[in-house]
């Protein structure tokens, strides 16, 4: 009887999950979907199994759905597609590791009461995080957790990298660059070896552009710099987020404009970013196929600041060999990279307009001096091998 490990990744109102089946040393995907709409009316459950069979169900507004209830729902579903597995672990991503975590560790009560505590450094994402977490320790206490961290990759770059000119006394308690989205970037490092060798051992900037956006640099798969900080905020806009602002914005509105803390942060977290300066839409592609000048200047800012944090990863490395898009906008946005490419051209960077609109692998020109590439990631995977590993 084959061993699965199941990987959950929640949000405030959605759970996703995939189950990976361990044959031999690889991990092969037996069904991923997801549980969305919840705490609202329109709840929905849809997921696809190996065999390419799509399941959907979705509930009225009678019958509201939580966190417990979502958990339920995919437990049900992955119980009655067992098909001989026998369920050995959960994995968990988890936003924010702080500085004691700089890996996946299992899951105890003194864990997760101490990553509780690191919620305020990432409000959106460490709460929903944790909830299933809890969840499954009540309802399957004998079933071993493992939580892995989107900062922990990070904890290769250089001190200076980390550091904010502040004092010291504030430094100490933990106020550093953290930087985000790990797992994702882990996971191109993991394949770039075979899909890119010599961006793999290179200098290599990926650029992880989805409703949440960041970018990382690499050399020799390895994080030097990336553009979050602190917190998730921090960086490129995003689709509701704002993305890197100076500190005095925050003392003029609050000492001008009379907001709060409260807030302050909701404007950053849920009311900047694309929809903040389209007043369309967070979603880049409703952007995209506006004839809005809103959203066109949206799109403007959000492809001028890609280019500006590639000029100032590409310094950090001290040269630039490769350039990789991933996420759902850096996939699949076409417009997009075609934006930042021809921006970037004084970096060496060329674009294949044909493999482009095909989605690469490779889509830059022959003559382009820095290769550009298309890679989807794998936070799943990522997950799930963390969890073997932890285990092991």
């Amino acid at each position: 009887m084959a061993d699965v490990i199941l990987v959950v990744n929640a949000g405030s109102s959605s759970i996703k999950f995939s189950t990976f089946e361990e044959r031999g040393a690889a991990l092969d995907l037996v069904v991923h979907g997801q549980v969305d709409g919840l705490y609202t009316d329109h709840a929905r459950f849809e997921a696809l199994d190996h065999h390419g069979v799509r399941y959907k169900k979705e509930w009225t507004a009678s019958e509201e759905l939580d966190h417990r209830h979502g958990l339920e729902q995919i437990a049900v579903f992955v119980s009655e597609h067992r098909e001989g597995h026998t369920l050995a672990a959960v994995g968990h991503r988890v936003v924010h590791g702080g500085q004691r975590f700089d890996g996946p560790v299992l899951v105890t009560p003194g864990v997760i009461d101490e990553l509780e505590k690191l919620a305020p450094l990432a409000p959106l994402h460490q709460p929903h995080n944790l909830k299933p977490v809890r969840l499954i320790e009540q309802m399957h206490p004998e079933v071993p957790q493992v939580v892995c961290f989107d900062t922990a990759f990070h904890r290769t770059q250089p001190d200076v990298a980390q550091a904010f000119a502040l004092p010291a006394a504030i430094t100490d308690l933990g106020v550093r660059r953290y930087g985000f989205h790990g797992l994702s970037y882990e996971y191109i490092a993991s394949v770039l070896p075979d899909v890119a060798p010599a961006a793999a051992a290179g200098r290599t900037v990926v650029a992880h552009l989805g409703n949440g956006a960041s970018m990382c640099a690499l050399v020799a798969g390895k994080s030097v710099a990336s553009t979050m900080g602190f917190t998730a905020v921090d960086g490129l806009p995003m689709g509701t987020r704002c993305g890197n602002l100076d500190p005095g914005v925050l003392l003029y509105l609050m000492e001008e404009r009379g907001m709060d803390a409260r807030a302050v942060e909701d404007l950053l977290y849920h009311h900047s970013g694309l929809l903040g300066v389209s007043g369309i839409s967070g979603d880049m592609r409703t952007l995209l196929q506006s004839a809005d000048p809103r959203a066109r200047f949206a799109i403007d800012l959000y492809v001028y600041r890609i280019c500006r944090e590639l000029g100032s990863l590409a310094a950090a490395m001290e040269g630039l060999d490769a350039v990789v898009f991933t996420g759902g906008i850096g996939e699949h946005a076409a417009a997009i990279r075609e934006g930042v490419v021809r921006r970037a051209q004084w970096l060496g960077t060329e674009l294949n307009a044909t493999a482009n609109l095909d989605g690469g692998p490779l889509v830059s020109a022959a003559s382009s001096r820095v290769p550009v590439w298309v890679i989807p990631t794998n936070e799943e995977l990522m997950i799930a091998r963390h969890t073997r590993a932890v285990l092991e």
